[in-house]
């Protein structure tokens, strides 16, 4: 067995690649045998073979390592002493974290809204229109990039060089600023406008998310309900106001909280942008600086803890108005 575990050559990564895939079949095999053997076999244990190695995963992969992090929450960087709850006084009294604070606050509010507000405006307006599907494409295509390549592309659209006489631009928006006679400017670096310049990158790919399924969501509006609010005189804006938004409603509460879950986490962005430095730092970033760069195990874990009770209250509305929107119907 230790022959598997430290394996350091490529034939023995390639036999514990195989061990681990013979391991699956047998598994598997087992719990097909039991499914074709319903008469000798009781139903429940055919109900635990399939539900037991879900079970162990989540156990394991999730619930363990989460009871462990709100548990190292309480100790101190070394996890040896009992601190209480001086890693949260920390996180919330600290100005570097209240700026960490700050920052995912803004994140949070700004990049649902807008996200979700570019993607309703979008899909109104291509609706039915003649080049509807190429429309949707363009702005679609951004979430088919991911995070970290989504970063890079707009970190040399940022790209500045010092504004001295033979120096070329070979960031986009510097080069534009340039060609108006604007001196060029470091986007990245002077807070706290950075934060919403890296705001940008996430409602360029959120908003396709919001286009898809809000335009989905008004071509269900059902077609009488149209027709009725043009013959009382709806056009417009008011049809927008009156109709199309409440009818899509459980739609745009689904947009808005699932892209906050999303932006609460959010962390390729920043990593990859500044790296969290120049005031730029959220708590998923500060999480990993303090977990494995500073190597302060309680007080990243505490930003973990307090990362994950943020997200709670998200998911839980979300969940109710499903429920609401389910009973409506």
């Amino acid at each position: 067995m230790d022959w598997f575990i430290n394996a350091d050559t490529t034939v023995h990564k390639f036999a514990l690649m195989f061990f681990a895939i013979f391991l699956f079949v047998v598994v598997m095999g087992l719990i097909l045998f039991a499914v074709d053997r319903p008469k000798r076999i009781p139903t429940w244990v055919v109900a635990l073979g399939f539900l037991a190695p879900t079970i162990l995963g989540l156990t394991f992969g999730l619930v363990y390592p989460g009871l462990r992090t709100i548990r190292d929450s309480f100790y101190d960087r070394l996890g040896a002493s009992f601190v209480g709850l001086d890693n949260y006084v920390a996180a919330f009294t600290e100005e570097q974290f209240q700026i960490v604070l700050r920052n995912t606050v803004i994140w949070v509010i700004t990049v649902p809204i807008m996200a979700t507000i570019i993607g309703l405006v979008y899909a109104v307006l291509v609706d039915r229109t003649r080049a509807e599907y190429l429309a949707k494409t363009l702005i679609f295509l951004p979430m088919a990039i991911s995070m970290v390549g989504a970063s890079i592309i707009w970190k040399f659209v940022y790209e500045y060089k010092p504004d001295q006489p033979g120096v070329n631009q070979t960031g986009l928006l510097n080069q534009l600023l340039v060609w108006v006679g604007i001196p060029p400017q470091q986007f990245l670096l002077n807070a706290p406008a950075n934060t919403f310049f890296l705001i940008v990158v996430m409602i360029w790919i959120q908003a396709g998310f919001a286009m898809t399924v809000l335009s989905a969501a008004i071509k269900a509006i059902p077609d009488d309900i149209v027709e009725a609010a043009r013959l009382d005189g709806l056009h417009g804006v008011g049809m927008f106001r009156f109709i199309t938004v409440p009818s899509i409603r459980p739609a745009l509460i689904v947009v808005v909280t699932t892209i906050a879950m999303g932006t609460l986490k959010v962390f390729d962005i920043v990593r990859t942008m500044t790296g969290g430095n120049f005031g730029t730092s959220v708590v998923a970033n500060e999480f990993y600086n303090q977990s494995f760069t500073i190597r302060n195990q309680g007080l990243g874990a505490a930003l973990a803890v307090i990362l994950f009770v943020l997200v709670i209250p998200l998911v839980v509305y979300n969940v109710r108005q499903l429920r609401l929107s389910e009973e409506i119907r």
